[in-house]
């Protein structure tokens, strides 16, 4: 079967390696020149363990089995990561409510080994870290998430697939059996394709509404959450990630560590509306003032704007979070066609088990 994969970030690299794997000939369609150019290069690379997500919803349970795929993926393929931990902590009797909240969530969703601990045994685990209770996480990591979709890549042409670069496709159309496919950029034209899996992450909404016959009320709005990294300029002082109580619309600004050991913080949430990533200096005031919630000991001056990301919500300020939505031809009637919104964090880690149920829905 041909199949058309939009997208080259770390969804799409992970759909398309596992529809070769099962014998299709693949062909990614990107819009720019080179892989993970969106949402995928502006991550936290993080491995998360599936703490939070509601019971049974596909952000838990793609989470913590994606999670379990992923470090496997990562030894056999030598993909550099490290199973570092995370403390979710509390700093005071509300939030440790909360965060225990969290702990039986994580106990729902199957995740191994998390436990609650007190502020001293947090404290012993990190000295510079404030808390009165946390729940440590074993299970959370770090991945040099570039090497991990360069990996995925590799797979992919060892298959017989390929990734057509700055090919962006401008419209799509059904007519029995062939999807007829209309690209852009340096040699336009049309080319018919069996099915289609749409994996564009910020494009997807866009380029649903390009596909000829589709149901306009199928499409859901786009939400633009910007997401700001600052990085610290001095030495880490942390070797586990440290997370607060979440907030609303994320998961609160915390420390993420990459392989290196180089100590940075974020994301926070900014609701744009549109996509810009210009991280604002002036935004380290707030960052000083949750940090030291946690870390009372953050210097003034320490930290500098580092980078930022956007998240393709499906759901804006005061709502309750989205789960993500894979839109097969049950969904919207239209044959071997699945559609991909609002796959935000923890995507990557859940990218190899999403990609094993969207190629499901294509015929074998």
């Amino acid at each position: 079967m041909q199949v058309l994969v939009v997208g080259a970030g770390v969804i799409g690299l992970a759909v398309a390696r596992a529809a070769a794997l099962r014998g299709h000939a693949v062909t990614v369609a990107e819009i720019t020149g080179g892989i993970a150019n969106g949402i995928s290069s502006r991550n936290s690379e993080v491995i998360h363990a599936g703490l939070y997500y509601p019971t049974n919803t596909k952000r838990a349970l793609h989470c913590v089995r994606g999670r379990r795929m992923l470090y496997e993926f990562c030894t056999s393929h030598g993909v550099g990561h490290k199973k570092c931990g995370k403390l979710v902590v509390a700093t005071n009797e509300a939030e440790l409510a909360k965060v225990e909240t969290i702990a039986e969530q994580a106990q729902r969703n199957g995740v191994e080994n998390t436990e609650m601990i007190g502020g001293n045994a947090a404290r012993a685990m990190e000295e510079e870290l404030f808390c009165i209770g946390a729940l440590w996480s074993p299970e959370t990591g770090v991945i040099d998430s570039h090497g991990y979709m360069l990996a995925l890549w590799g797979e992919l042409e060892d298959r017989g697939g390929m990734i057509a670069f700055e090919t962006p496709v401008e419209r799509m159309s059904y007519k029995a059996p062939h999807w007829h496919v209309q690209f852009g950029g340096r040699e336009p034209g049309v080319v018919e394709f069996d099915a289609v899996i749409n994996c564009a992450g910020l494009g997807a909404q866009p380029l649903a509404r390009r596909i000829e016959g589709y149901p306009a009320d199928k499409v859901p709005r786009l939400v633009l959450g910007k997401g700001n990294y600052f990085g610290f300029a001095g030495r880490p002082v942390f070797s586990r990630l440290i997370y607060p109580t979440p907030i609303d619309g994320g998961l609160g600004v915390h420390v993420t560590l990459d392989l290196a050991g180089r100590m940075r913080f974020g994301p926070d949430v900014e609701w744009v509306t549109e996509e810009n990533y210009t991280v604002d200096p002036r935004r380290a005031d707030s960052f000083y003032d949750r940090i030291r919630t946690y870390w009372p000991g953050l210097p003034e001056g320490s930290l500098v704007p580092d980078y930022c990301g956007i998240r393709p919500k499906l759901t804006g300020p005061g709502e309750g979070q989205a789960d993500f939505m894979i839109a097969p031809e049950a969904a919207h009637g239209m044959p071997r066609l699945v559609n991909l919104f609002g796959i935000e964090s923890p995507g990557l880690t859940s990218s190899l088990s999403l990609a094993e149920e969207i190629v499901g829905y294509l015929p074998t």
